[in-house]
């Protein structure tokens, strides 16, 4: 079946957002989960404004079309190498909002009940370990429309690297991001997907370039698909990108089999200028 992807043009707010999930009939996403996970991007302790972090106000709108279906919903990050969650969380502006709402925020490196999981058919790693509540629920990648030094860009899929609960992740990097990437997405497929590109990031990202108003939002149920839609958003060829082209050689999601819904892409495409590796 011919995933769908949804593109929205639309200032900053909930509305875009409620409109893309409808579109790909997140409803369908998220039966039978009693739990999900708002996987955001907290790589730094910057606001929205600057493209690098996910906008809170794109995170409370996901939140209230789960709560809406009865799904408790949290929003989660991990520890990086040079960032503490917990500070971002404060900083970015995504405590006040979570506050606002009795949203539980969940630093996943701190979370003791882990499981390990095999990779199957791994190109970096064997196996992985998650906290166990990863695995019980249904991840939304809150993502960020940006740039990526080692990754060409950082979209759903890369985002998914942060579930990973070690804080030190360069041995990672080390290991080969692309595969390790694609790895991940392997063994916890993304019930969804929604790029924040209200604020996108072009030139030095994922944490120093250049801030891109948008105005818009891109999301979806295949993680491959809504990837591949962003990198052609932002001037890409998916197929050259290594993680999202491994992950379609992979079975883990479509390319160029995609229908997109909402603008046409030729409405919303701009090329941003790529990130020195």
């Amino acid at each position: 079946m011919t995933p769908k992807v949804a593109v929205v043009k639309g200032k900053r707010g909930q509305e875009p957002v409620f409109k893309a999930l409808d579109l790909v009939d997140f409803k369908s996403a998220i039966a039978g989960f009693h739990t999900a996970l708002i996987k955001v991007n907290f790589i730094c302790e910057k606001t929205w404004d600057t493209g690098a972090t996910t906008d809170p106000i794109v995170a409370e709108a996901i939140w209230k079309k789960l709560n809406e279906q009865g799904v408790k919903a949290y929003v989660v990050e991990s520890d990086a190498t040079i960032t503490s969650a917990d500070k971002a969380f404060l900083r970015s502006g995504m405590k006040e909002m979570c506050d606002r709402n009795g949203i539980e925020f969940i630093n996943l490196r701190h979370v003791k009940d882990k499981i390990k999981l095999q990779v199957p058919d791994g190109a970096a790693l064997r196996n992985i370990k998650l906290p166990r509540i990863v695995t019980e629920s249904a991840v939304i990648s809150a993502a960020k429309l940006k740039t990526h030094a080692a990754t060409t860009v950082t979209l759903g899929m890369k985002n998914m690297f942060g579930l990973l609960p070690d804080k030190f992740k360069g041995k990672y990097h080390a290991m080969g991001i692309s595969n390790v990437v694609v790895d991940i997405n392997a063994v916890i497929k993304p019930a969804l997907t929604v790029v924040d590109g209200f604020i996108g990031m072009e030139g030095n990202g994922p944490v120093d370039g250049d801030p891109v108003k948008m105005d818009l939002i891109v999301a979806g149920k295949d993680v491959v698909a809504v990837d591949a839609t962003c990198s052609r958003v932002m001037g890409f060829d998916p197929h050259k990108i290594k993680h999202i082209n491994r992950a379609h050689e992979r079975g883990l999601g479509e390319i160029d089999d995609v229908e997109v819904v909402g603008e046409p892409l030729e409405n919303v495409m701009r090329r941003f200028k790529p990130a020195l590796s």
